[in-house]
């Protein structure tokens, strides 16, 4: 629980002052340059100027370029080319300077052949052998006014204290695209034989460029305070940075973005793109959209206020279109084109200032933010030129995905379509209502009619037939749709979404049944329907059919466009769904960590707000494995065993046990319908009975919120002193927001929330860096954002979701000191929050609740939905479900099911060990169409033994006994020193104790039959291979044999001598023979038992996973 209160967006000035145009001098046009003298008079004040105009902005030799400028005095013009590389920056490679006395007031064009360095425009050849890779070129240009008559003696002008200057980029061409010198010499054959062997063996390295792909995949914007933060650095290149620092009084750049316009901003402005200083403010540039569809443009200026304008021509809506905007010092030029890049729009506006822009004191947003919802649109590419002023037609920036695209356009035309005529029909049915009661006066039977028969519906069809052949479902649908409900229902819905949710629910009860998704096929076309009525549960259903192959064909380029549509409509689903797979960068979605966490806080927030309602199909998202026995076992319904015995322990009076009973229908836990006003007598029952503290508490909030009971703030109170004074943490911090939000007595609120805090309670960490960012608390002047932060990350850390979303914030901005910027960690952040999201918990529920019947579509089908979002527990669970089931997944899905959602659960940060050993073994023995991967096999087994299992220990020992060696690499993660453990034997020893330290050691467990084994092994080995028993056994026989014939000898004398010599000889060599038989006996036993160990490891039919 925490204070609402958060600072709302802080703009510089309320709305930042827009300008109307009239208050500008608009340049309407391109401006020219000149090719023929103009005369001034000299009285008319004219200041110097020089222009560069290049038609080819290339580094090429003898390229021209068209040299404008005027002088008031006698001057000196100078041209000067710098170049960088990789190893030196800031080189001249072109110098040229004149003079010019006589043409004072008069505007000069001058055309000049620049001409370089070989190596830097010719590729190599027999002579030429080291070109050089050029990063950048700038050439200068500048006036000064020095004496003419010192013309010929050096003088080192600065381009800094001209009198007038300029300059101009030219574009390095990589060392391939270069043509050959003509050197007007004949080479020998052999010598141009042995040069054309390696003349294409130079490697084409990249090079730092101002221009930045801000954005290169479509992104959903569904309008909410959501978007994708960038930030950028300072140049690598020393002239590139220089060149940037000296254009922050003087900004020169161009954006350039690709726009699919669903609507205009609905209140207000609404963002597009907009740059965010470190205090928080906006700066230049800032660009919204208004409620009528003009472009609203802000600037920073130099003297530190704000001015805005705002663009005479609207964006067009439900097409694509391409929104350029150049800034050059005090001058904006905006421009529309179409998807032919030819130009609908353009419009310039010059101010009397220069605006401020440092590109890298803060951040780039494109969409919403904490600030400002964003705009309900489609982006496409984003290009930023970051020192260049580029007209429309140099501007490098298409629409990739042309497919994506068009499906895009062709969707909507449909969507019109469809939502037309469900609003015609309906129009129809009303006004036949409205007739037939004119007809009749009404009466008491005539509502009964009403209100029980059958309903209104439209027979005669105004529709063509070809129209209703293709919409045939829609119009069955409508003739069974009620319409006598008024135009807007309760929840804010209209008719239109209204009859989607009807097709929508209609479609998912069907697929959920027995033998439901052999029907996908139909299924489809009525989704397609219920998506175009703004109902998006069913965009996102297409999504999954179509990615995953669910019933259907497997079609990527659907599956895109219904994750957008449904991202873009605010779907939960649809919106993690791309959050997560542009986390991964899987199934042809690039790795993009902004964009993934543009989408991904979107849903936490939102999870933030939908714990606060209990509205709504929500419930708690719960980690329940279907391996884990004991966790199924404890699920349960409201006639279930569990619940049924937590309520007859309730109702003796049981603490625990009505505080469980209470969670578990307030929150709808561990398979219970979620009833808040059944969960609230609980809550009242053990408060007043029990005097239990957290129950107390517990029931203070719902009435305090006034959720399931009617609000009692006077009780509440009371109770939440009862619970403080029992020593609560979380009540003591209660009693802190009470003062903050009833009484806005914050000096008693942050008393109450520095004990909780010392206590431990996050909630009160969270609270206390809400007043520091206000700027409210008590005693200290002004917002200190640091000590605020200091609490969100403290609060974070204790699993505060508001807490968490702020540190998430602070990585992906990297706008706070203590918060380096790591767009990584921002995101696990956020996903780790959105993953609690309730609606979220509601299919997740739906789908274990399914299984636990047996009903294995439903099952399937939800698991799948859940599954695309990320949520690694379903993930396995849908795996583990596919192999119980192998025929259900063979029929209706086209994709590896067990292969896939193993891989994805193994990708993710909290994988459970038991998938590092499935897909261990998959690449260990190779899996159907998958081939077999020792080395990644024994990086799954290394993963899973960090994770504290001992089965993992034991596949890598088990992978040494068969003669295979383990990477250094893993030996280092596992933290096994190799200097002491160089031998297999020993690295066997520390694998098989390292089993046995993670088993459980009261019990016989493999690992210690394994380590007894190897001790064994090892025992045997130093025997047999001792030269000391040697050397024992053979002086003991020696000394048996010696004994023996002395005995013989003797019983020689009492008897005959050939009878008994025979019989001696006979034993002699008996005993010999039992001697061998009996060595042989335990060598062929000791050679079994390996025998049948290695066919054991060996077996596919026993995996390498089981021990």
């Amino acid at each position: 629980m925490g204070p609402a209160a958060e600072r709302p967006a802080v703009p510089r000035c309320p709305l930042l002052l827009l300008l109307l145009l009239t208050n500008f001098v608009p340049s309407f046009g391109k401006e020219t340059l000149r090719t023929t003298a103009v005369q001034f008079e000299p009285n008319m004040g004219y200041v110097d100027f020089i222009h560069l105009n290049i038609l080819e902005r290339k580094v090429l030799n003898n390229s021209e370029v068209s040299v404008q400028y005027l002088c008031s005095k006698p001057c000196i013009i100078n041209l000067e080319a710098v170049a960088s590389s990789e190893f030196r920056t800031g080189v001249p490679v072109y110098r040229r300077r004149w003079k010019d006395e006589k043409n004072l007031y008069v505007s000069r064009t001058r055309q000049v052949h620049l001409k370089f360095p070989s190596i830097m425009v010719y590729r190599d050849d027999y002579i030429l052998r080291n070109s050089i890779i050029v990063h950048s070129v700038i050439l200068y240009a500048w006036i000064s006014h020095k004496s003419v008559t010192s013309y010929d003696t050096e003088q080192n002008e600065d381009y800094q204290d001209a009198i007038a200057k300029n300059y101009t980029f030219l574009e390095a061409v990589p060392p391939f695209e270069r043509p050959f010198k003509d050197h007007k010499v004949c080479l020998q054959w052999g010598a141009d034989y042995l040069w054309m062997l390696q003349a294409n063996r130079i490697p084409q390295c990249p090079h730092e460029s101002d221009g930045v792909q801000i954005l290169n995949f479509i992104y959903a914007s569904s309008g909410e305070k959501t978007g994708i933060v960038k930030k950028f650095e300072q140049f690598e290149n020393r002239e590139l940075e220089t060149v940037r620092q000296h254009q922050i009084d003087y900004p020169m750049f161009t954006v350039s973005i690709w726009l699919y316009l669903l609507r205009n901003c609905e209140k207000d402005l609404c963002g597009i793109l907009y740059f965010i200083d470190p205090k928080e403010m906006y700066s230049t540039p800032a660009i919204f959209l208004n409620e009528e569809g003009y472009v609203h443009i802000q600037m920073h200026l130099m003297r530190g206020d704000d001015l805005a304008v705002k663009t005479s021509f609207s964006l067009p809506l439900k097409q694509w279109f391409r929104l350029d905007l150049s800034f050059k010092g005090g001058q904006i030029e905006v421009s529309s084109v179409g998807k032919n890049l030819k130009r609908h729009h353009r419009q310039s506006f010059i101010f009397r200032e220069d605006f401020y822009y440092d590109d890298t004191a803060g951040y780039f947003v494109l969409g919403g933010s904490g600030y400002v919802n964003g705009i309900e649109a489609f982006f496409g590419p984003v290009k930023y030129y970051r020192l260049n002023v580029l007209e429309t037609e140099q501007i490098s920036n298409t629409l990739h995905d042309k497919e994506t695209v068009e499906q895009i356009e062709l969707y909507y035309e449909r969507c019109m379509d469809i939502q037309e005529i469900v609003n015609e029909y309906r129009h129809i049915v009303k006004q036949g209502e409205k007739v037939q009661r004119n007809r009749y006066c009404e009466n008491y039977y005539l509502k009964l009619i009403h209100k029980y028969g059958e309903k209104s519906k439209c027979d005669a069809f105004m529709w063509g037939k070809e129209l209703r052949e293709k919409y045939h479902t829609l119009f069955k649908l409508l003739k069974e749709t009620d319409f006598s409900a008024p135009d807007v229902l309760q929840d804010g819905s209209d008719t239109v979404l209204e009859v989607g949710q009807s097709i929508f629910e209609k479609v998912s009860k069907g697929l959920s049944s027995t033998d439901g998704l052999s029907n996908m096929g139909s299924s489809v076309s009525l989704l397609v329907e219920s998506s175009c009525c703004g109902y998006h549960k069913a965009s996102y259903f297409l999504a999954v059919i179509f990615e995953t192959g669910l019933g259907v064909s497997v079609d990527r380029t659907k599956g895109l466009l219904y994750s957008l549509v449904g991202a873009q409509g605010n779907e939960r689903l649809a919106v993690m769904n791309l959050g997560y797979k542009h986390y991964q960068g899987i199934n042809n979605y690039p790795l993009d960590l902004e964009l993934s966490y543009a989408y991904y806080s979107n849903i936490a927030i939102k999870t933030s707000l939908d714990q606060h309602t209990i509205k709504g199909e929500q419930a708690f998202v719960e980690t329940i494995r279907l391996m884990d026995d004991e966790l199924l076992k404890a699920q349960t319904k409201e006639n279930g065993d569990v619940f049924m015995w937590l309520k007859h322990e309730a109702t003796r009076g049981n603490a625990a046990a009505q505080q469980r009973l209470a969670q578990m229908l307030f929150w709808g836990q561990q398979g219970v319908a979620k009833n808040p006003e059944a969960a609230v007598e609980w809550y009242a029952k053990g408060a007043i009975e029990t005097e239990d503290p957290v129950l107390i508490y517990d029931y203070a909030i719902v009435l305090f919120k006034g959720q399931g009971v009617k609000k009692n703030t006077k009780l509440a109170l009371e109770l939440m002193k009862k619970a403080a004074a029992k020593g609560l943490p979380q009540a003591v911090n209660g009693l802190g927001w009470y003062y903050h939000n009833f009484k806005r007595d914050y000096r008693k609120a942050a008393e109450h929330w520095l004990v909780a805090e010392e206590l431990g309670n996050p909630d009160a960490s969270y609270n206390l860096g809400v007043l520091y960012l206000d700027g409210i608390y008590p005693g200290v002047p002004g917002r200190n954002q640091t000590v605020a932060a200091h609490y969100f990350y403290k609060a974070a850390q204790g699993g505060h979701i508001e807490g968490t979303l702020r540190c998430s914030l602070y990585y992906i901005t990297g706008n706070m000191e203590d918060f380096p910027r790591d767009p990584e960690k921002a995101v696990i952040w956020a996903k780790h929050i959105a993953e609690k999201n309730g609606y979220l918990g509601h299919v997740i529920r739906k789908a274990l609740n399914a299984y636990l019947e047996l009903s294995w579509h439903e099952a399937l089908l939800h698991y799948i939905l859940a599954a695309e979002t990320g949520i690694e527990v379903s993930q396995s669970n849908l795996a583990h479900i596919c192999e119980e089931r192998p025929d259900l997944a063979r029929k209706y899905l086209a994709t590896d099911c067990v292969w896939r959602y193993y891989n994805f659960s193994v990708s993710q940060v909290n994988a459970p060990s038991f998938a590092y050993l499935k897909m261990g073994d998959f690449y260990y023995y190779g899996y159907q169409n998958q081939s077999k991967d020792l080395e990644l096999s024994m990086r799954m087994y290394a993963q899973a033994a960090l994770e504290g299992d001992s089965q993992g220990f034991f596949n890598l020992a088990l992978v040494i006994e068969e003669g295979n060696s383990i990477p250094s690499y893993i030996l280092d993660h596992l933290e096994i020193d190799q200097a002491l453990h160089s031998s297999s034997m020993s690295l066997l020893q520390e694998l098989y104790y390292r089993c046995w330290n993670n088993s459980n050691q009261e019990s016989i467990s493999p690992c210690s039959l394994a380590l007894l084994y190897f001790y064994m092994r090892v025992f045997w080995n130093n025997i047999l291979q001792s030269t000391l028993i040697y050397f024992m056994g053979t002086f003991l026989l020696s000394i048996l044999v010696a004994f023996a014939v002395q005995y013989f000898q003797s019983l020689s004398a009492h008897n005959s001598p050939g009878a008994r010599a025979e019989s001696s000889s006979d034993e002699l060599y008996s005993s010999g023979s039992s001697n061998e038989d009996a060595t042989r006996l335990i060598q062929q036993d000791e050679s079994t038992f390996s025998n049948d160990l290695a066919q054991q490891e060996s077996n596919p039919q026993n995996p390498l996973v089981t021990s």
